[in-house]
C-alpha cells in the first residue's frame, strides 16, 4: 500500500522466481555483494503508521496512477486561467508514463509565462525586455568577445536568440495593433 510505514510483499517467493528466470538470485548470498553490510538496517524509522494528510483547500490535479494524493503536495501554485487547464487535462486524460502528458505540463509552462507577461502589461511595473533578458548583460559585459573566437557551444544557437527574446513581444505589439484597426473600424 501506498504512502504507510510498512512496506507490503509484492515479489513472488525465491524459489518460483529461480525456476521461472534463468540466473535470477545469483546475488542472494551476502558475501557476494559489496553492498551488504549498508543494507542490514531492515527499520524505517518512521514512526508512524500513516502520515497525517495536508488539507486539500482547493480541488487538485490526480496522477489517473493513483486514486489519492500523497501525504504532502505543493500549494504554492494553483492552477488558473488557461495554462491550468491544461495542467488539468494533462492530469485528467493521460499516464504519467506518457510523453502527452509531460509535453502537456511543458506547454502550460509556457502558457503561464506568456500569462504573466500579458497581466505585467497592466501593473504599473510591466516587464522590461531589455534588462530581464539579459540584452543589456551582453552589450555592456563584453558579450560579443566572449562569443566570437571562443568553442562555445551556445553560439551554434545564437542566431535564434533574438526570434526567441523579441519575437513574442513584437507579435504583442502586432495582435495589439490589429485589434486596435478593427474596433476602429468599426466606429467610422
Amino acid at each position: 500500500m501506498t504512502y504507510t510505514a510498512h512496506k507490503p510483499d509484492l515479489a513472488p517467493p525465491s524459489d518460483e522466481l529461480r525456476q521461472r528466470i534463468p540466473g535470477w538470485g545469483v546475488d542472494l548470498d551476502p558475501s557476494d555483494r559489496p553492498s551488504f553490510p549498508r543494507e542490514q538496517s531492515e527499520a524505517t524509522g518512521a514512526h508512524w503508521e500513516f502520515p497525517e494528510r495536508q488539507p486539500e483547500t482547493w480541488p487538485r490535479e490526480r496522477s489517473i496512477e493513483h486514486m489519492t494524493l500523497p501525504p504532502v503536495f505543493g500549494t504554492s501554485c494553483p492552477p488558473r486561467a488557461l495554462s491550468g487547464v491544461i495542467r488539468k487535462l494533462a492530469y485528467r486524460r493521460y499516464s504519467e508514463g506518457r510523453a502527452a502528458h509531460w509535453l502537456l505540463l511543458l506547454y502550460a509552462d509556457r502558457v503561464d509565462a506568456i500569462e504573466h507577461h500579458v497581466q505585467s502589461l497592466f501593473t504599473t511595473r510591466p516587464d522590461n525586455p531589455i534588462t530581464q533578458t539579459g540584452i543589456k548583460g551582453e552589450i555592456s559585459g563584453h558579450g560579443f568577445r566572449s562569443r566570437f573566437g571562443k568553442k562555445r557551444v551556445d553560439t551554434h544557437h545564437q542566431w535564434m536568440d533574438p526570434l526567441i527574446v523579441v519575437g513574442p513581444w513584437i507579435a504583442s505589439v502586432w495582435l495589439v495593433v490589429q485589434a486596435a484597426r478593427r474596433v476602429t473600424s468599426l466606429f467610422r
